[in-house]
């Protein structure tokens, strides 16, 4: 990118659960990757948009190292720093969908940065109705587990690629609230990496309901609580005031309207929008753009729904966020994308067959600038 600067660091969430894996087979049945849940999506009210279908990289299959580098490509035009890999591991060793990253770690391609973003919560089957099944069960052993952890992701946070802030390997923690004795673990993956000839970690919470931190050992966090924040936006139909009223009353789906259970909770992409342009962001919080929201493939009925998403407002949305973050200095001007490629989340900016590529040619347009130094 001769002559072009980026705005600020964005770092974009990669889902690999885009290959099958013996335990998924188990579960969900054979073959099954995410697009099992993309392809058999439906509308399920008027006005709602799906199935959303990928176009250019089509129902791509993550072992193939050629789709890699096509994303990598993709998220270097957007002006994207880097890929956030989620990362699974449930305790006492047990770890599943590595096996992308691991490619990418061992065969160094493609040479594009990355982090690490620990997803530390149980599978569980609640999206999909199956609320008291456990599918892998995340512990906390105790501090020997945390140094196996620490020592199996010691060749990612050696190796040159690995994205850093204030030059430290930055690492990020869906939900440390659930870590019982999270002050230990931070303190022993610092003494860590101290020891292993690294300056320690960035440590960054991934579940927070806007400026509501309640770690303060972690050294940032970025909300991204889409359920709280559904809450409060406006309802725009009948059916969306009554769903409000029966979750305000504790009901759910123990409503006795048919109709409510059976329509998804949704809100106007517009006023999650203008919602979150409003807010402010206190120093060590982080903005989170994201290009929209629609969990029914996975959930139906149960669903959230953030409807009528478009790339103008998704641009509208960047330009707010990164406005907040422009006196910050360039290292810890950081915004997080959630996500590269949810696809049965309804949030992705791999080009689709409906925009095309017009949400990374929005991101683009936000994130560089020609011929201008660095801030």
């Amino acid at each position: 990118m001769d002559n072009i600067s980026r705005r600020a660091r964005a770092i974009a969430f990669y889902l690999p659960q885009f290959y099958p894996i013996p335990e998924n087979n188990q579960w969900w049945g054979n073959g099954f990757t995410e697009w099992a849940n993309v392809v058999k999506a439906r509308p399920l009210f008027k006005g709602h948009y799906q199935p959303h279908l990928p176009k250019d990289l089509g129902f791509y299959d993550l072992r193939v190292p050629e789709v890699r580098e096509q994303q990598a490509e993709l998220a270097r035009y957007a002006g994207i720093e880097g890929f956030c890999y989620w990362h699974y591991w449930f305790g006492s060793g047990k770890k599943v969908l590595e096996r992308v990253f691991t490619e990418v770690l061992e065969s160094g391609k493609p040479d594009f940065p990355f982090c690490l973003g620990w997803a530390n919560e149980s599978w569980t089957g609640r999206w999909h109705g199956l609320d008291s099944q456990v599918i892998f069960e995340q512990t906390y052993p105790g501090l020997a587990d945390y140094r196996h952890h620490f020592e199996d992701l010691l060749c990612a946070f050696k190796d040159r690629r690995y994205i850093e802030v204030d030059g430290r390997k930055l690492f990020i923690i869906y939900r440390p609230d659930f870590i019982p004795d999270l002050d230990d673990f931070l303190s022993c993956w610092n003494d860590l990496a101290r020891q292993n000839g690294l300056r320690g970690f960035f440590f960054v919470s991934a579940n927070i309901f806007f400026n509501h931190r309640t770690h303060k050992s972690m050294d940032g966090a970025f909300p991204r609580d889409i359920h709280e924040i559904m809450t409060v936006l406006p309802s725009r139909s009948l059916t969306s005031v009554l769903q409000g009223v029966a979750r305000k009353l504790g009901l759910g789906s123990k409503s006795p309207t048919r109709l409510i259970d059976s329509v998804p909770l949704h809100r106007e992409y517009s006023d999650f929008v203008d919602w979150i342009s409003s807010r402010r962001l206190e120093q060590d919080i982080y903005p989170c753009v994201i290009p929209n929201w629609d969990n029914t493939p996975r959930s139906g009925a149960r669903g959230l729904v953030l409807q009528n998403s478009s790339p103008s407002l998704f641009a509208k949305m960047i330009e707010a966020e990164l406005t907040k973050i422009s006196d910050r200095p360039m290292d810890k001007r950081l915004v997080f994308i959630k996500s590269w490629n949810e696809w049965a989340e309804g949030n992705y900016l791999e080009p689709d067959q409906r925009f095309g590529s017009q949400y990374l040619d929005v991101l683009r347009e936000a994130l560089l600038t020609k011929n201008c130094g660095e801030h």
